[in-house]
């Protein structure tokens, strides 16, 4: 086990959102709108949620959802990279008790030939580093 996963064992996770923006390297693909699809997994300490059963207490999902569709489908980047990364960013600005994030931004059509399911990026960001 790693020190990052005896911290926190509690996670939420929220996969599968499909959104639709404008995002692209080349200008015709920012253009067009094009369908993404980001799953997230949030860090965080779940004890007091659980137990007082208050949202006060928790993690607002909808919030989440709605910080990442802004991100999305109202703003406009070259890579998933930075889009992700965007992403990653705002949720720990925006949700105290997360303490890490995992953001998957994927491109279900990318504009690349051959025959797979899907293109995208990964990435991890934690409290406490100098980008939040």
């Amino acid at each position: 086990m790693t020190d990052r996963q005896a911290k926190h064992t509690d996670r939420i996770v929220l996969d599968g959102m499909v959104l639709r923006g404008h995002h692209g390297v080349t200008a015709a693909e920012r253009e067009l709108v094009q369908r993404f699809r980001i799953d997230l997994t949030l860090e965080l300490d779940l004890s007091k949620p659980s137990a007082t059963d208050d949202l006060r207490d928790a993690c607002d999902y909808t919030r989440v959802y709605e910080c990442v569709r802004h991100i999305v489908e109202e703003r406009s980047f070259h890579l998933l990279e930075a889009m992700a990364s965007c992403i990653a960013d705002s949720i720990l600005a925006e949700q105290p008790m997360v303490s890490a994030v995992r953001v998957g931004a994927y491109k279900p059509d990318p504009p690349i030939r051959g025959s797979f399911e899907r293109a995208g990026v990964e990435i991890w960001r934690e409290r406490g580093n100098d980008r939040v």
